[in-house]
């Protein structure tokens, strides 16, 4: 370590310089202070004393006499000029009984020179050397101080030389970056204007696509309908015809044409809503192992002789909450499009599993919920599908059947079964190797009675009690009529209601209502909400909800309160006095 380049300014730093001129003390001074391990100069009077702290010292320790008539002008002009960081101690010996109160020359010395110490003669060795070792460490505590202040301030000048690079830099950038934002600002234009164009384009694609699904759609419905609508108005026409004629006889045959084509039309409705998730859906719990060993023999009798059949049912299996006639009606169209996919016989393998669908697989899967659910398989040894087949089957009215042989609503309906009861269905097909198609519903954890859709079945329509009266709220005035021909038929007292808030007025009227039978998709106050404004003056008032749609008032699912049922619409009269019997018996 050098100060300022001087290889002797360390120990110069550590020195003591010692005044004191008269006698002996300094000498003895000196080699006290030696003996106690410190460096120690004797000066021969107060200019030599100042010429030596200007070169550096630790402190001075000066004999009183030795400034007593001395100019102490010079001593304190350079300690007035100390930089900040110094404050050089100085140790003065007084003579004897010359403390400041008493010795009006050391407090002339304090006064004069700043930081001073007055060591009283006599004095012990041990008290000089603990006076020069504190005077000392103080002056330690400078070099420590002053040795921080330059690190500080050559710290200060990198900075300021960092920042005048930095500076530059900046301004060099800034000119760059103005640079590049011009050439940036021009392709942004020039992405603007193609992402504008792509945009146009793919808008008429989508549109030109959505036309084209609309158009599949519409013309398959048109279809289908026409057929359906041609028999029910043919055999119509027929009637009249042979009314007009008077012959009768064979007026059944027509009605059943009708009939048969009405019912037609109603489950290709059905399959239309199921496609849409728009289905009105009875949930409960549903054992499928259950549902599926009851089926088996429907199943045998369903496919061709060279089919055979494998029903694999898995132990321990959850339940699941879903319609059971609903899933019974997937099944079976599964197993048919199964036995259709094998015309020279095969295998069929029905089975069912409980799986878990973890969240790299959902992750893969729009609309879909990790957990656990479970799975019903149907597999075939049929002739499969290439790939871009398999890719289609779900779409409405996709079929590869031959013409007249398929609506291509049976997988569509499935999809959206199962879509709606909150599950999942892949397909798995290779072409000449067979096909599998996988439902996946959820698992079911609350406890409860199992439903079997065999235990649902409407009992036969009975004779009502006497004096019982139906409230009947329908906006459709065909369809309000039959219902009420048909519930007078039975016996049942009825009163009718064109909309929501009438039937809420009769309601109110204080009339003896014993059941209300309600349209859900009434206009302006649906069914839902005046069976619920009703029940706030007749909290125990029975409501047959009947609907087409499953999001009308969402009465087409578990929240049904109780004393409230659905029937589906389009039903027969016989259905619906069989619901209301059933109701007005629990």
């Amino acid at each position: 370590m050098t100060e300022n380049g001087d290889p002797d300014a360390l120990s110069r730093l550590e020195r003591v310089l010692v005044l004191a001129p008269l006698g002996r003390d300094g000498p003895l001074a000196a080699r006290l202070l030696r003996e106690a391990g410190m460096e120690a100069e004797i000066c021969a009077d107060l200019p030599e004393l100042v010429r030596e702290v200007e070169r550096g010292a630790a402190l001075a320790l000066i004999t009183q006499e030795a400034v007593r008539t001395a100019n102490l002008a010079p001593l304190s002009a350079w300690i007035a000029a100390q930089p900040p960081w110094s404050d050089l101690p100085l140790v003065v010996v007084t003579e004897r009984g010359g403390g400041p109160e008493r010795n009006p020359g050391a407090l002339r010395l304090m006064e004069a020179l700043g930081n001073v110490s007055l060591l009283e003669r006599p004095f012990h060795p041990a008290t000089l050397a603990s006076v020069a070792r504190t005077a000392m460490r103080s002056r330690r505590r400078q070099y420590q101080a002053r040795a921080q202040l330059e690190e500080l301030a050559r710290r200060q000048a990198a900075l300021q030389q960092a920042e005048g690079a930095l500076r530059a830099h900046q301004e060099r950038l800034e000119e760059l970056v103005a640079e590049r934002t011009d050439e940036l600002e021009g392709a942004l234009e020039r992405l603007r204007a193609e992402s504008a164009e792509r945009e146009r384009t793919e808008a008429a694609l989508r549109q030109s696509q959505k036309m084209e699904a609309i158009g599949q759609l519409t013309g398959g419905i048109a279809h289908d309908f026409n057929n359906l609508l041609t028999g029910i108005s043919g055999s119509m026409e027929l009637m009249q015809t042979r009314l007009r004629q008077g012959r009768t006889g064979d007026l059944g045959r027509y009605i059943s044409a009708a009939a048969e084509s009405a019912t037609r039309a109603a489950a290709l409705t059905h399959r239309l809503l199921a496609f849409a998730r728009r289905q009105t859906l009875e949930l409960k719990q549903v054992d499928v192992n259950k549902l599926t060993a009851g089926m088996e023999e429907l199943l045998r009798r369903t496919v061709d002789a060279g089919v055979t059949v494998e029903i694999v049912l898995a132990g321990g299996l959850w339940p699941t909450l879903c319609d059971g006639n609903q899933l019974e009606s997937a099944l079976l169209n599964l197993c048919i499009n199964a036995n259709d996919a094998m015309p020279r016989g095969g295998r069929l393998t029905i089975e069912t599993a409980n799986a878990y669908l973890d969240d790299a697989y959902v992750a893969t899967q729009p609309d879909l919920r990790p957990g656990q659910y479970v799975a019903l398989s149907v597999t075939d040894t049929g002739t499969g599908m290439p790939p871009e087949t398999a890719a289609q089957v779900f779409d409405p009215f996709f079929t590869t059947k031959p013409l007249g042989q398929g609506t291509g609503l049976g997988l569509s309906m499935v999809y959206g079964f199962v879509k709606q009861s909150g599950g999942h269905i892949r397909i798995y097909s290779e072409e000449g190797h067979g096909t599998t198609v996988r439902m996946y519903l959820p698992r079911h954890l609350a406890k409860g009675d199992t439903a079997s859709p065999a235990a649902d079945a409407a009992a036969p329509a009975r004779q009502a009690k006497a004096g019982t009266t139906v409230l009947v709220v329908e906006d459709e005035a065909v369809v309000r009529a039959l219902i009420v021909e048909a519930l007078e038929g039975l016996g049942y007292s009825t009163l009718e209601a064109s909309d929501g808030p009438a039937g809420l007025r009769v309601l109110q009227s204080g009339a003896a209502i014993h059941l209300v039978v309600t349209d859900v998709g009434l206009p302006g106050m649906n069914g839902r909400q005046m069976a619920d404004a009703a029940r706030q003056l007749r909290p125990a008032l029975k409501v047959l909800f009947i609907t087409g749609y499953a999001h009308n008032a969402a009465v087409g699912n578990h929240l049904l309160e109780a004393g409230m049922q659905m029937v589906a619409k389009p039903f027969a009269l016989d259905t619906l006095a069989a619901k209301v019997r059933a109701m007005m018996d629990a």
